[in-house]
């Protein structure tokens, strides 16, 4: 199992500009990669809050830093920043907010977690182990029409009726319980493989995507950053693949213009109050990183502050 390795690490925390005292949030703790270098660089007054909607991942936050007073873990979704913030009387006064969006190695390679298809394993996929719609689940119930949909939507598949007519197909024969199984089924029927990816790749995130309601979560929590953020605080956010960076992109560059005036008010675009400027452009890793760790080669890094 490889060691998780925390992309763009360097680059996420100068881009937070931490203050000793300050006070920040890592809303995907992981294996704590970030959490360890904020931690790193806060006093004694300082303070972090970390979210993460995996068990595992609660458990390991609470053996890694059990003796540290500056730090508190929540298990649940990033969603929730708002109640979490204000549960910890911080809402408002945040210095700093990281979103490392997708999977953690961890996850990906243990195959019991069901995240991938180079692991033969149950078809499960959910980051949340309690929650009820398991990956099984959807793939065994969904109607051709909406995994279609999904697969167009969440994983840009040109194939997607195929592909769904194909599972449906399947499990007419026999339910499709694990990786393996479903990987079979869409390398069959996507008749036009992609250079250096493999034919199921696309149907994996789209599938993950939908169960674990990541793009309609990230969505949540960026409408609740800024409110949440102290003025001169900074939002850092990791995406790994276009669907999340656009709405990443899309959400600051809104942001950053401000209030549009409503119809029929004689009144400028600049004339209306903007609390957020967006600071440089897109950071992606270096080559000697993508070498180190190949999982870091769709990272994007996207950098903002609370001006007002």
């Amino acid at each position: 199992m490889a060691k998780h390795q925390p992309v763009l690490l360097q680059e996420s925390i100068e881009g937070l500009a931490i203050k000793a005292e300050g006070i920040y949030v890592d809303c995907t703790f992981g294996r704590g990669g970030h959490s360890r270098a904020i931690l790193d660089r806060l006093n004694e007054a300082g303070r972090l809050i970390a979210i993460d909607k995996d068990a595992e991942a609660i458990q390991h936050a609470q053996q890694q830093f059990a003796q540290d007073s500056r730090f508190q873990i929540f298990q649940g979704s990033f969603a929730n920043l708002k109640d979490i913030a204000l549960a910890c009387g911080v809402y408002g006064n945040i210095d700093g907010i990281l979103l490392d969006l997708g999977v953690s190695s961890p996850q990906l390679d243990d195959p019991l977690r069901g995240f991938s298809f180079m692991q033969a394993g149950p078809l499960d996929m959910r980051m949340d182990q309690q929650q009820a719609l398991s990956a099984a689940e959807f793939v065994n119930q969904a109607k051709a029409s909406e995994m279609a949909e999904i697969f167009r939507e969440y994983g840009e598949e040109r194939f997607a009726g195929r592909i769904a007519r194909a599972i449906v197909q399947s499990r007419e024969e026999a339910p499709i319980l694990t990786t393996e199984a479903l990987a079979e089924i869409v390398k069959q029927a996507n008749p036009k493989w992609e250079k250096h990816k493999h034919p199921a790749t696309r149907v994996f995130q789209a599938i993950r995507i939908y169960i674990n309601q990541e793009l309609t979560d990230l969505k949540k929590c960026l409408q609740q950053c800024i409110g949440a953020l102290a003025i001169g605080g900074k939002l850092v956010v990791i995406s790994f693949h276009s669907l999340e960076d656009r709405i990443v992109k899309q959400f600051m560059k809104a942001e950053e213009q401000g209030a549009t005036p409503p119809p029929g008010i004689p009144l400028k675009a600049v004339d209306m109050k903007t609390c957020f400027k967006r600071i440089g452009k897109a950071i992606k890793p270096h080559h000697d990183e993508i070498k180190q760790n190949v999982r870091a080669r769709s990272a994007v890094l996207r950098i903002g502050e609370k001006i007002a």
